[in-house]
């Protein structure tokens, strides 16, 4: 078994190093994907809703696997290669101050208004009830998570270590989305 974790991760890092922008995207679409399914048997579904699930691969693979690729690149050229304490905290909270809060708005409202086919009225509302109590849970996850991130691990692994954090932070979203969202009555 060793052999062929061992295998398929000599794999990854190859698929990696040829197509990095492809893998980070086809990764992160898995993740997200796998994080939907997680999250809607724990909030008890008894069927899963595959379609939801696709369209969670698909923001993963369009947006959060580039988005990482690009933004972990420009991030490498804003600061210099460091690994002092200094620049791993200054690239923490330019983190924190600009793509956690853009992240979590786009994916929220990616999750009503696409998965969830609500209007925008009603993400909006969600949005201005909720978006500021997710956002300081964020800070309280995602800096750790960076810090990890910044201090340990080289820029190619910087996208997987982050999605697999994503998955975590993916099923807290969906299942508050979940449980703020009023269920219609049916007559």
């Amino acid at each position: 078994m060793a052999d062929e974790v061992k295998a398929l991760w000599g794999q990854y890092l190859g698929n990696l190093q040829r197509h990095p922008l492809r893998t980070k995207a086809i990764t992160a679409g898995v993740l997200a994907g796998s994080a939907d399914v997680i999250a809607q048997k724990l909030a008890g579904a008894k069927n899963l809703q595959l379609r939801r699930s696709v369209l969670l691969m698909l923001y993963g693979f369009c947006y959060s696997g580039p988005f990482g690729h690009y933004f972990h690149q420009f991030m490498n050229k804003l600061f210099p290669p460091s690994q002092d304490s200094k620049t791993i905290v200054s690239k923490v909270i330019v983190e924190q101050l600009t793509s956690g809060p853009w992240n979590n708005f786009l994916f929220i409202t990616y999750l009503g208004m696409v998965v969830e086919g609500r209007p925008w009225s009603s993400v909006k509302g969600q949005l201005k009830t909720h978006f500021p109590s997710v956002q300081l849970n964020a800070w309280r996850f995602w800096p750790l998570v960076g810090l990890i991130n910044y201090k340990y691990l080289p820029i190619q692994l910087r996208v997987l270590f982050h999605n697999l954090a994503a998955v975590c932070w993916g099923i807290f979203l969906i299942l508050r989305a979940k449980a703020s969202v009023p269920k219609l009555a049916t007559a």
